[in-house]
């Protein structure tokens, strides 16, 4: 099923067509992460299996989930960010189930370093750990 956040995602990265023109979008987008508050950004909230340090916390209102995350590496930064803007403000089960496609289709799986892709595995894995934590509570 179609996604329109992804469809707009994918929209947005098909205007550049080398990668170093999206990696700069990337930095770009790390501009819009909502910000993590200073408590949350001690290794409890870190992601594990992440070269940089990345740090995520979610909460959940009225039903939806909510994510703030930071990291000490820009590129990391706008990966997280495009991610939280896909997840955010859904039912935890939509966040489990969620095929997130966006990440093939603009071909971010591809060209990110393995220790990078890894890092996009673990940042995923957390989210959706969040979504099912809350997902149990209900």
């Amino acid at each position: 099923m179609k996604d329109q956040i992804q469809e707009e995602i994918i929209e947005e990265f098909s205007a550049f067509d080398e990668w170093l023109d999206k990696y700069d979008y990337l930095i770009e987008l790390s501009d819009t992460l909502p910000a993590i508050v200073a408590e949350h950004r001690t290794d409890d909230y870190v992601i594990k299996g992440c070269l940089s340090r990345v740090w995520v916390d979610a909460r959940i209102e009225q039903g939806k989930v909510f994510f703030s995350a930071d990291s000490d590496a820009i590129i990391t930064k706008g990966i997280i960010a495009l991610l939280i803007r896909v997840m955010n403000g859904r039912t935890p089960s939509e966040i489990i189930d969620m095929d997130l496609y966006f990440i093939d289709a603009i071909g971010l799986g591809e060209n990110l370093s393995p220790t990078r892709s890894n890092g996009l595995l673990a940042m995923i894995k957390q989210m959706k750990m969040y979504a099912l934590a809350f997902n149990a509570q209900a």
